[in-house]
C-alpha cells in the first residue's frame, strides 16, 4: 500500500504545535523520528554478502584541513629550518627507531599501539576532491558519486545484518564536513547522524535528542500534550498510515527519553576520566566516541577542525598538537584498558599533508600550503599492528621514497578488517555494476596494508 501524507492535517497539527510548544519540538521529533525510522523503512533492503571480521567498529579522527606530516609523524630536522622550522628536536617513542614531533609526548609512550603510514599519496591539492578521494577510495569526477567509508560500513554491517543499536550505526561528532555527500548514491537511508552541540559544555545538546533548559519532566509533559492533540489519529486507530506514524513517534521518544540520551550524558563519567581526555571539544569528542563504540555504534567520525594552516602554521601547531596528543593517547589507553582496542580501528589523518617547504614571507608568516603528493596517516587497533612504520618519504618529505600507499589501499585494508570484501560489488537496485573500490589494475592502488594486518 502506498503511503500518502495528509498535507492539510500535517500543516494544521504542525501549526498548533508551534504555537503551543515552540518550533524546537517539531525539529526534535522529526530528527528523532528519522533516527527511529532508519531501521523500519519500507524500502527494499539491499543484502550484500557478509564476511567474518576482526574489527567491530571504526573511530575516524578527521584532521579537517590537512595536517603537516613534517610537524606530526614524519619529522625532518636534517632538512633545515626552511622545512622543519622550530620543530627540530623530534622525540623517540617507546618503539625503537620511531620518532615523532617533540610536542607529542603522550603519543610517544603509546607508539606500540599504533602504526604510521609515511607514504600516503594521491597528488590532489584541493580540499573537496582530496576529501572525496580519501573518504571513498574512488577518483573524483566520475558520473557516479560513491559513498564514504562510514556509509559503506553502515550498508554492509548495519540494520539489514543484525545491527541492534539504539543509535544509528554511523555517527558524526559534531559537525558534518559538507564537502561532499557522505552517502553518495546509497541515498538518505545511510546518512550519518550528526550530533551538533559541544560535548565539552555542561550539557551536551545533541540535535533531536536534548534541548537546553528543557527537563525530562517537561519532555514527558510535551509527549502527553502531543498525544492529546492527535484527534484524527485517535479517530482512525486502524489506519496503516497512522499506525506507522504512531510507531515512529514512540520510537523517537524512546530515543529522546531513553537509553540513547544516557549515552550522550558525559556527566556520568568520572572527573579524572574526563580530565585525562582534556577539557576541550576535541578531547570530550574522543571520550564520546569511546562511549559510542562501547554501546555498539559501528562507525564514528570526529571532524576535528583547524588544520588548514596557510598562515602562522607553528602558532597553530603549538596549540593543536598538545590538544591532539592528550586526547588521542587517552583514547588509545582507554580502549586498550577496556579490551576494546583489538576490535576498534582508529584512523587519524586528513585529506592531504602540507607543503614541506615553509612560506616565511608575508602574508603567510610561516605557513604551509596544501600537499597531496606525500603525507602521513596513523592507524591503530581492530587488527592493525602497532609499533610499525609503513613506507617512507624522501629527505625533505616532498616525495614518496618507499611503498606508496593510495587511498584505496588504506580504505580497502579497513574494509578487510571490518569483514567487507574490498574487491566486492555494491548491490544496486538499478542493475549497475558498481565496485566497492576501483580494481588495482585500473586504479592507483598498490595493494592492502598486509604488512601491518
Amino acid at each position: 500500500m502506498e503511503r500518502k501524507c495528509n498535507t492539510r492535517w500535517h500543516e494544521t497539527m504542525s501549526g498548533r504545535l508551534r504555537r503551543k510548544s515552540g518550533p524546537w519540538i517539531i525539529r526534535m521529533l522529526l530528527c528523532a523520528a528519522c533516527l527511529a525510522c532508519i531501521s523500519g523503512s519500507g524500502e527494499e533492503n539491499m543484502q550484500p554478502t557478509e564476511k567474518p571480521s576482526r574489527a567491530k567498529a571504526v573511530i575516524q579522527i578527521w584532521l579537517w584541513g590537512g595536517p603537516s606530516h613534517l610537524d606530526t609523524f614524519d619529522p625532518k630536522p636534517a632538512a633545515g629550518y626552511d622545512y622543519c622550522g622550530p620543530f627540530d628536536k623530534p622525540i623517540q617513542t617507546n618503539v625503537q627507531g620511531m620518532e615523532i614531533n617533540e610536542l607529542l609526548t603522550n603519543l610517544a609512550k603509546q607508539a606500540d599501539k599504533y602504526s604510521i603510514i609515511r607514504s600516503m599519496t594521491h597528488g590532489i591539492n584541493a580540499h573537496e576532491t582530496a576529501a572525496y578521494v580519501m573518504q571513498t577510495g574512488h577518483p573524483s569526477g566520475e558520473r557516479t558519486v560513491y559513498p564514504s567509508v562510514g556509509a559503506v560500513v553502515s550498508l554492509f554491517k548495519g540494520y539489514e545484518h543484525g545491527y541492534k543499536g539504539i543509535l544509528p550505526p554511523y555517527v558524526i561528532l559534531t559537525t558534518s564536513q559538507g564537502r561532499f555527500s557522505e552517502v553518495g548514491f546509497l541515498g538518505p537511508k545511510y546518512k550519518p547522524f550528526v550530533t551538533g552541540g559541544d560535548p565539552n559544555k555542561k550539557q551536551f545538546i545533541v540535535e533531536g535528542i536534548s534541548m537546553e533548559g528543557v527537563s525530562e519532566k517537561r519532555q514527558h509533559d510535551r509527549r502527553a500534550f502531543l498525544g492529546k492533540m492527535d484527534l484524527l489519529g485517535g479517530a482512525m486507530p486502524k489506519d496503516r498510515n497512522f499506525e506507522w506514524f504512531d510507531r515512529s513517534r514512540e520510537q523517537a521518544y524512546d530515543i529522546i527519553l531513553g537509553d540513547a540520551a544516557k549515552i550522550f550524558d558525559l556527566s556520568t563519567e568520572k572527573d579524572e576520566v574526563r580530565d585525562r581526555y582534556g577539557r576541550n571539544t576535541f578531547g570530550q569528542s574522543c571520550l564520546m566516541a569511546r562511549r559510542l563504540v562501547e554501546n555498539g555504534v559501528l562507525y564514528v567520525t570526529i571532524n576535528y577542525k583547524g588544520w588548514d594552516t596557510h598562515n602562522q602554521n607553528f602558532v597553530t601547531m603549538r596549540r593543536k598538537l598538545p590538544e591532539m596528543d592528550v586526547a588521542v593517547s587517552a583514547l588509545l589507553q582507554d580502549l586498550s584498558e577496556r579490551g576494546l582496542l583489538d576490535s576498534t580501528i582508529i584512523w587519524l589523518g586528513g585529506e592531504f599533508g602540507r607543503t614541506p617547504k615553509i612560506s616565511w614571507e608575508e602574508p603567510w608568516n610561516g605557513g604551509r600550503g596544501h600537499y597531496g603528493k606525500c603525507f602521513s596517516v596513523l592507524l591503530a587497533g581492530g587488527g592493525f599492528k602497532g609499533g610499525c612504520v609503513v613506507g617512507a618519504s624522501d629527505a625533505k618529505g616532498e616525495n614518496v621514497k618507499e611503498r606508496p600507499v593510495y587511498p584505496q589501499d588504506l580504505i580497502g585494508s579497513i574494509y578487510k578488517l571490518m569483514g567487507i570484501d574490498p574487491e566486492g560489488m555494491f548491490p544496486d537496485a538499478q542493475g549497475r555494476s558498481l565496485r566497492i573500490l576501483p580494481p588495482i589494475e585500473n586504479g592507483q592502488g598498490k595493494g592492502l596494508l598486509t604488512e601491518i594486518m
